[in-house]
């Protein structure tokens, strides 16, 4: 069964002045205010569209590899993980970089990092984002 996900935004005024509000559907947060300078240049308490998807590659990224390792027989006790995507003016996303760091009992840090590799190449927002903005992964 398929399940579709819904936000939506408000804008008033031009691209460099106005500013707007995006709303999750699914009311897990309150409404976010979005504005250009929070994208390009410091987010004064407002979000971006890139962080939006940083926040969306974390959450998969993290579903992937949980599913990944419990699936192998070695579930994690816990996962952290920071996703930063990059925004040039001008140009777009140019990059996004996953950081990770876990407490998986019972799994040597090769197969760690090999089941990461796998969850970053197989998780949904990855595979939407491939051939488009390079994604690395970082040990931390």
């Amino acid at each position: 069964m398929a399940l579709d996900s819904t936000a939506s935004t408000h804008w008033e005024g031009d691209l460099f002045t106005g500013a707007g509000t995006t709303t999750l559907t699914s009311g897990a947060a309150d409404p976010l205010a979005v504005d250009w300078k929070a994208r390009s240049e410091e987010s004064g308490g407002k979000t971006s569209p890139e962080e939006l998807i940083a926040a969306a590659h974390a959450s998969c990224f993290c579903m992937a590899l949980s599913n990944g390792l419990a699936k192998g027989g070695t579930p994690p006790a816990s996962l952290d993980v920071s996703a930063t995507a990059t925004f040039v003016p001008g140009t777009g996303i140019t990059g996004i970089v996953l950081r990770l760091s876990g407490d998986v009992p019972g799994l040597s840090i090769e197969d760690f990092r090999a089941a990461a590799l796998a969850a970053k190449e197989g998780c949904p927002v990855s595979k939407a984002l491939a051939g488009n903005v390079e994604v690395t992964l970082e040990f931390v």
